[in-house]
């Protein structure tokens, strides 16, 4: 298939598309038509790679992580004790995430309280940031510490 059939079928621009080839996360052959910039041409295996780049992402890997990650893949060098390995390691990222995510969620709560109450008490103020997110305090409970 061509490249723009391929981007239908893969949800995705044909941009995106020429982007993962640039970046090497895609590798279409090159048919015969074209002349001297012949056409890409794209097989069910390339959208199950580009699936793969999707699903990848939406785990929280960067496009150079899944380069690098399909490099070892192909390269038979993808064990089941390294895919284990790789899941735990981005399982942790994922929960630091969340819990810099949850106390972004407790800060905004404490600030529309705040302002739904007219402002009064003391305005929410988010901690300083040490590793993760800290947990929202007063203006109050800072001048105690």
């Amino acid at each position: 298939m061509l490249i723009s059939e391929f981007a239908r079928r893969a949800g995705m621009s044909t941009d995106t598309v020429r982007f993962y080839i640039r970046k090497g996360l895609l590798a279409p052959e090159t048919g015969v038509k074209g002349g001297s910039n012949p056409y890409q041409i794209f097989t069910e295996e390339h959208l199950e790679a580009a699936r793969m780049v999707r699903m990848a992402q939406s785990l929280g890997f960067s496009l150079r992580e899944i380069a690098t990650l399909s490099a070892e893949y192909y390269a038979g060098g993808m064990t089941p004790e390294r895919s284990l390995e790789l899941m735990r390691m981005q399982l942790a990222r994922l929960e630091e995430k969340a819990a810099q995510l949850n106390a972004m969620v407790d800060y905004t709560r404490a600030k529309v309280k705040w302002l739904e109450t007219g402002q009064k008490g003391s305005e929410p103020v988010f901690g300083a940031f040490d590793g993760c997110w800290a947990e929202p305090v007063t203006a109050s409970a800072e001048q105690a510490a």
